[in-house]
């Protein structure tokens, strides 16, 4: 089943665009003065805020009355997160910032569409690839087009991809000891917009986020729900782009490998 309606057209074009003129440019040839740091492994580039500006402005002349939530405008004014209750864009210019500073794949960029707390559509971008994966809620899950379900890797055990940096030291005692035996622990990429997609096409099961971001997860947690995996708090309830300070998020390829998961994390870190 072929699905590319003419909005999912024209951000697949914004975001190419993007892409083309601002970011695989920069990839492997920024100079010191355009990085900076807004906190401790938290970079940001000049790439994020002229990819955020373009967008930005691109999205408010394609719907006027819906507001953008952007990265980089939240970390210049805080307020800007009170507008995630409203219907509102939001805007990830640069997911990976941190692998795009070392040179590394992936990143990407990410856009969701939200209304009333909840992403009503999600449009995840990998430039290098030129995969665009896309969703509307109730209308499936796609790429470039193309209808998607979301399959396991077949692996025994399952493959769990385990963001450990923001855990604290008990959190991590106790995942290592109870938790992480039953798996085949990899490293996460660092990349939502690569993550998501890992959890659907068969090579990742598992992944957990301690930190839930509205731009780093709307359209991914959107996005793999639409193709049949699963992706909701650690205590089973729905992902809200409008709760961005609550951390745990549990994202898997089936809703039984969900469910073996928060059953062991419920039991182990209670």
């Amino acid at each position: 089943m072929t699905k590319f309606s003419p909005l999912d057209a024209e951000i697949r074009d914004l975001l190419r665009f993007a892409a083309e003129r601002s970011m695989l440019p920069r990839f492997r040839a920024l100079s010191d003065d355009e990085i900076e740091m807004k906190g401790e492994d938290d970079p940001v580039t000049v790439v994020d805020r002229e990819v955020e500006t373009f967008l930005s402005e691109a999205l408010n002349r394609l719907a006027p009355d819906v507001s953008v939530v952007g990265e980089e405008a939240v970390a210049g004014d805080a307020s800007v997160l009170d507008k995630l209750s409203d219907a509102c864009w939001i805007i990830d210019p640069l997911d990976g910032t941190a692998n795009f500073t070392e040179g590394k794949e992936p990143f990407g960029i990410i856009i969701a569409l939200a209304d009333a707390g909840m992403a009503v559509a999600g449009w995840l971008y990998d430039p290098k690839k030129d995969r665009l994966c896309h969703a509307r809620k109730g209308e499936g899950a796609f790429i470039n087009g193309e209808k998607v379900r979301a399959r396991t890797t077949g692996q025994a055990p399952p493959i769990a991809a385990i963001a450990r940096g923001f855990l604290t030291e008990n959190e991590r005692a106790e995942m290592d000891a109870k938790i992480a035996p039953h798996y085949a622990l990899v490293d996460i990429p660092r990349c939502a917009a690569e993550q998501y997609p890992r959890l659907a096409l068969g090579e990742n099961d598992i992944s957990t986020f301690q930190r839930t971001l509205p731009w780093d997860h709307a359209a991914g947690a959107l996005w793999l729900n639409e193709a049949g995996g699963k992706v909701a708090r650690y205590d089973g309830s729905e992902y809200r782009v409008d709760e961005p300070n609550r951390k745990g998020l549990l994202g898997a390829s089936s809703p039984n490998l969900w469910e073996a998961f928060a059953r062991r994390m419920s039991n182990s870190l209670g």
